[in-house]
C-alpha cells in the first residue's frame, strides 16, 4: 500500500488541547448564562433527511448543503440505470436518486424539525438552546470555514417581548463573563424598515433599500445614495430618507424622531412600540444596559426575508471584527413542517470570532489555559510508590494532576511540563522520600520549596 500524505478536508480544522480548553471555555461559559435563564439543551443529529433541509434557505444555500452519498449499489434500481448522465440539465435531477441524507446546514431548521415531531412532549413556550457543528459547501477563506459550530438560543411559542428583552441581557452578561468590557448590542424592528419603505411608496424595494444603508458603516451616506438610486429609488426618496439614516441621540430621542416621520404608518408605528416595550423590560431586568451598551441602529437589517419583528447584532469596539452575534424574532418556523403559527425568537454567538477576540485581548483566564495543574516526578520505584497515594489525594482535591509514566532524567520531565503548559512541578527525590516532604517547582519563576502533603494540596488549589 502506498504512503498517503495527511491532509485535511478543505475548510475543516484541527484543535490542539489548549484550543479545546479555550473553546470549551467559550461554549461552557455561554452555557451557564443559558440555563440560568431557563434555557434547556437539545442536540439533534449531524445529518437530516434531505428534504428536510432543502428548500429551506433559497437557491443559493441549497447549493451549499453537503449531501451524503447512499450507501451500497444505489445504480442497481432500473429507474436509477435509465438515468440520462449525458444530459447535463438532469444533474439536479440525480441527487435525490443518489442521496437521501445531508449534513445539517443550521441548528434552526433541525430545531423547526424537532419541534414539530415532538411537540406533544414538550412545554409551551419552549425555550432550547444548541452549540453543535454545521457543514456548508461555501468557498473556505479567512474567518470562513465548511464546518463550524453555532451557538443558538432560541423560545417558541410565545411572542411576548420579554423574550427579546432577555436575549439581550444574556448577551450582555455572557459576554461580561467572558471578559469583554466595550461592546455594542444594537437593536432594530423589521416593522420599521417596512414602514420606512411604505413611506417613500416602494414597499416592494424594501429588501434593496435595507441591503443598502446596511453598508452605511463601510460605505459611508454617498455611497449608500449612489447604490439607492442604482436599486430603483428617487432624489426624493433620498430626502426622505436621509434624515431617517443618519438619525441621532439616545434610544428615546431616536424613537421619538421616528414616530414623527411614521406617524401615517401603522406598520411602522406598531415595530416603534415593540422596541419601546423592549427598552422598558430591559430597563426593568438590567437598570443603566439600555443607556450604555443596548443602541437603537435603523441600518440594522440582518436578513429580512427571514426575521419579522426585532433583530439583533452585537460587535465588540475593541477589536476590528465583525458582529460577534445575533438574532432576531421570527413568524411561523415551524410551518415549513405543517405546524402553523408557532413564532418564535432566537440568537446566535459567533465563537470563532469570540475566541479570536478574547485571544488578541489575552483574556484567557488561567484556567482556559492548561489543562493539567501539576506534574508528579517519576526517578524510580521507590519515587513512584511515593506519588501514586499523592496523586490520587490531589485528584480527589480536585486538582488536575498526572505521574510522568516511567522513571527518566529530571530534564526530560521538566521539558514535557514546559511543552504541556503545566505550571507546578512535585519532585520526589531521594531527600524528599527521606523528610516524607515533596518539593513544589514553579515552572514560571523557578521557585521552589519543600512542602508538607496538606500543605502542598492547599497550595495547589
Amino acid at each position: 500500500m502506498s504512503n498517503i500524505k495527511p491532509s485535511l478536508a478543505k475548510g475543516t480544522r484541527d484543535f490542539s488541547p489548549l484550543e479545546m480548553i479555550r473553546r470549551n471555555y467559550i461554549f461552557d461559559t455561554i452555557k451557564s448564562v443559558f440555563k440560568k435563564y431557563g434555557y434547556a439543551e437539545i442536540q439533534t443529529p449531524a445529518m437530516e433527511n434531505l428534504q428536510t433541509l432543502t428548500g429551506k434557505y433559497g437557491d443559493e444555500g441549497d447549493k451549499l448543503i453537503f449531501k451524503i452519498l447512499n450507501s451500497g449499489d444505489f445504480l442497481k434500481e432500473p429507474k436509477k440505470k435509465e438515468f440520462d448522465f449525458n444530459a447535463p440539465e438532469n444533474s439536479n435531477q440525480l441527487t435525490p436518486l443518489i442521496s437521501e441524507k445531508a449534513l445539517r446546514y443550521d441548528l434552526t431548521v433541525p430545531f423547526a424539525r424537532y419541534v414539530v415531531m415532538h411537540q406533544n412532549e414538550i412545554a409551551l413556550p419552549f425555550k432550547r438552546f444548541q452549540v453543535q457543528p454545521v457543514w456548508r459547501a461555501d468557498r473556505p477563506q479567512r474567518g470562513r470555514y465548511r464546518e463550524f459550530y453555532q451557538c443558538d438560543a432560541d423560545v417558541v411559542g410565545s411572542d411576548s417581548l420579554l423574550n427579546e428583552a432577555e436575549f439581550a441581557c444574556i448577551y450582555h452578561e455572557a459576554l461580561q463573563k467572558l471578559g469583554l468590557r466595550d461592546f455594542t448590542i444594537k437593536l432594530n424592528n423589521r416593522k420599521i424598515l417596512s414602514g420606512i419603505a411604505e413611506l417613500i411608496g416602494k414597499p416592494e424595494l424594501i429588501v434593496d433599500m435595507t441591503v443598502a444603508i446596511d453598508k452605511l458603516d463601510k460605505i459611508g451616506l454617498d455611497g449608500v445614495s449612489k447604490e439607492l438610486v442604482e436599486r430603483g429609488f428617487t432624489s426624493a426618496d433620498l430626502e426622505i430618507l436621509k434624515p431617517v439614516i443618519l438619525l441621532e441621540g439616545n434610544n428615546a430621542e431616536k424613537l421619538n424622531s421616528l414616530s414623527q416621520v411614521l406617524a401615517h404608518s401603522e406598520t411602522g408605528l406598531k415595530g416603534i412600540d415593540e422596541l419601546k416595550r423592549v427598552l422598558d423590560y430591559v430597563e426593568a431586568l438590567n437598570p443603566g444596559l439600555t443607556a450604555t451598551m443596548l443602541q437603537l441602529d435603523i441600518t440594522l437589517a440582518r436578513g429580512l426575508n427571514y426575521y419579522t419583528g426585532c433583530i439583533f447584532e452585537v460587535k465588540t469596539n475593541e477589536v476590528a471584527m465583525g458582529s460577534i452575534g445575533g438574532g432576531g424574532r421570527y413568524d411561523d418556523l415551524t410551518g415549513m413542517f405543517g405546524l402553523k403559527g408557532l413564532t418564535g425568537v432566537g440568537i446566535s454567538f459567533g465563537a470563532d470570532r469570540i475566541y479570536d477576540v478574547l485571544e488578541e485581548l489575552g483574556l484567557f483566564p488561567e484556567t482556559a489555559m492548561a489543562g493539567t495543574r501539576v506534574l508528579l516526578t517519576n526517578f524510580d520505584a521507590a519515587a513512584e510508590a511515593f506519588a501514586l497515594p499523592l496523586l490520587s489525594r490531589l485528584r480527589d482535591a480536585g486538582i488536575a494532576a498526572e505521574l510522568y509514566p516511567a522513571a527518566a532524567k529530571l530534564k526530560k520531565q521538566f521539558s514535557y511540563a514546559d511543552a504541556k503548559g503545566i505550571p507546578y512541578v512535585v519532585i520526589v527525590g531521594g531527600e524528599e522520600l527521606e523528610s516524607g516532604k515533596p518539593a513544589l517547582k514553579n515552572m514560571a519563576t523557578g521557585e521552589q520549596e519543600s512542602l508538607t502533603i496538606d500543605l502542598l494540596i492547599e497550595r495547589l488549589q
